[in-house]
């Protein structure tokens, strides 16, 4: 049924908002600016439809709006302000350009009579943005704004999804114009063609070791299930790329662990035993591929059989074997009740990988540290609501949780898969704003929580209860542990000098305590969540422990032995 369309005169600011409802946007996260007073008027008269969650930092109001976009699959809305606040907001358009993840980005911006004056606040939105958005735009005519804005939907959610960036001139934006509405979009995804179906069958088929490897964005909980139906049917391996640990459930039988940063040894070496790789919906990049070095370019050893939304991104880097550009959902659906007739053959392979994963995340002895985060989570997991949202930031601390925490739909696990810090804070409290009763975990780290932690001041004003789970090591621990590697016992940039996170956390509204050792964590966890309020866990963790898998004595040790060598 075609829409009614409707001719009352409005500014452009109205139009923009009425463009927002019809495309079913609910939220938007914000920090306010004068360049777009018109579409925050225009919000005012919409207030029983649509939430505008005003944030701390325009990056953290960014770094929300990309979260929503991960959690739902609509494009989260995020508005800002000219010059220093698109800047600010920049770090979340990079995050969705490499997550796929949907995102609109509203900028205001000087009025359109005084361009190209280095007027205040004044920067060319299409160059900034072009290089880390799927698209770049401004809009000139309040009478296209229909138009411009029924495309950044399109474009934001079509094919591989990203980020689109509108610039929104403010003269432009309380003009009057009567305009028709456009009509609700819909997005455009490749799919499967039976004869793509029966290649993709061959190619497993005639395989001995074949691997899986999911990822990506685009994933629903059905199509996750969906694959996990087919995989576990025919007694397929199944990994994931970094941070989508969520698409198979970790005890399912076929779950082989994850390709990122916490990535065991074992998992390694049977990708090099597999004798097919077939990726579904991730990209083989650095994190993939460990830095490019598991599989020969342009030519793997390795047959390859890649499936990803956008064709451009087949054979970037690896020529496949077999290629076909197709979202995530329809190769889910395409294979879901497939029976390959292989089960027997592949069922030791699979049971092998499996195993692995397990005798890796198993908890460690303990004893060792004072506070073990790894036996302290091992010991939380089995507790966890199926449901929990678990929030990364950038940093070692994050390999606690992806080692040791079990993850699968309807839980997500929600991280930047582009490295940047001051994420985790934002990401959980729009997750958690958005179901305050639902249980969402922020993993952050001391340096993390200090460029973003404000923003439990938001969650506060909004009804979030995230739980943050700071680590405090009083050091920038990725870099102390590749500065340890390369240049050990130079010290140099990555100490940092912590204040009180306790008191911080109860200045924002935030129930807070301090944990020093193992046995008290899962007494002060509860406690958090019984408090009703944001949360914060500040966790004193001994600056030794690097990591999951070293120490920094190790790392001085492999160090001075390499230079022991080299001078042989």
């Amino acid at each position: 049924m075609l829409q009614k369309t409707s001719l009352k005169a409005r500014t452009g600011g109205q139009v923009l908002v009425d463009q927002l409802l019809i495309h079913g946007a609910d939220t938007a996260y914000c920090v306010p600016g004068e360049s777009y007073l018109e579409v925050l008027d225009a919000l005012h008269d919409v207030q029983d439809r649509f939430t505008l969650i005003n944030a701390r930092h325009e990056a953290g109001a960014a770094n929300m709006a990309e979260t929503y976009g991960k959690l739902t699959g609509k494009p989260g809305i995020c508005m800002v302000t000219r010059g220093p606040g698109a800047c600010h907001a920049a770090i979340g358009v990079h995050i969705a350009q490499q997550d796929s993840t949907p995102m609109i980005l509203l900028v205001g911006q000087i009025a359109r009579d005084t361009t190209d004056r280095e007027a205040f606040q004044e920067v060319d939105y299409r160059a900034m943005f072009g290089p880390i958005a799927k698209w770049a735009t401004q809009i000139d005519d309040p009478a296209r704004v229909p138009e411009y804005m029924a495309r950044a939907f399109r474009v934001a959610t079509s094919g591989r999804p990203g980020p689109v960036v509108i610039s929104l001139p403010e003269d432009m934006l309380t003009e009057v114009v009567s305009v028709a509405d456009a009509r609700p979009y819909t997005a455009t995804h490749a799919g499967l063609s039976p004869d793509d179906l029966n290649m993709l069958k061959t190619e497993i088929a005639q395989a001995e070791r074949p691997l899986l490897l999911l990822g990506g964005s685009g994933w629903s909980d059905e199509s996750a299930a969906a694959i996990t139906r087919f995989a576990e049917a025919n007694k397929i391996p199944v990994t994931t790329s970094f941070r989508r640990q969520d698409i198979v459930n970790n005890l399912s039988p076929v779950y082989a662990g994850d390709f990122g940063t916490s990535t065991a040894p074992s998992l390694y070496a049977h990708q090099r035993d597999a004798d097919l790789l077939v990726v579904i919906g991730a990209r083989l990049g650095e994190m993939t591929t460990k830095t490019y070095t598991t599989m020969q370019s342009p030519n793997p050893d390795t047959r390859l059989v890649h499936l990803y939304p956008d064709a451009d991104e087949i054979g970037r880097v690896y020529s496949p074997d077999l290629g076909v550009a197709a979202a995530p959902v329809s190769v889910a659906a395409a294979l879901d009740g497939v029976d390959l007739g292989r089960a027997d053959a592949w069922g030791a392979w699979c049971e092998k990988l499996h195993a692995d994963y397990l005798t890796d995340t198993e908890a460690p002895n303990g004893g060792e540290w004072d506070l073990d985060m790894g036996v302290a989570l091992a010991q939380l997991r089995d507790e966890l609501p199926d449901d929990v949202v678990v929030t990364l930031d950038a940093g070692n601390h994050t390999g606690w949780a992806q080692r040791f925490l079990r993850f699968g739909r309807p839980g997500r696990i929600v991280g930047s898969t582009c490295g940047a810090m001051g994420y985790s804070v934002p990401a959980a409290v729009a997750a958690s704003i958005a179901e305050p009763e639902r249980l969402t975990l922020s993993f952050v780290g001391d340096g993390g929580f200090m460029m973003s932690g404000n923003e439990l001041a938001t969650a506060a004003q909004y009804g979030g209860r995230p739980i943050v789970l700071l680590f405090n090591n009083g050091i920038y621990g990725t870099i102390r542990m590749h500065q340890e590697r390369d240049h050990p016992e130079r010290i140099s940039g990555t100490t940092l000098q912590n204040q009180d996170f306790v008191k911080m956390a109860e200045g924002l509204g935030a129930h807070a305590e301090r944990v020093t050792k193992t046995e008290d964590f899962a007494a002060a966890f509860t406690r958090a969540r019984e408090s009703g309020r944001p949360a914060l866990i500040e966790l004193v963790t001994d600056p030794e422990q690097i990591s999951t898998r070293t120490t920094i004595s190790k790392l001085r040790a492999a160090a001075q032995k390499k230079v022991d060598a080299d001078q042989r």
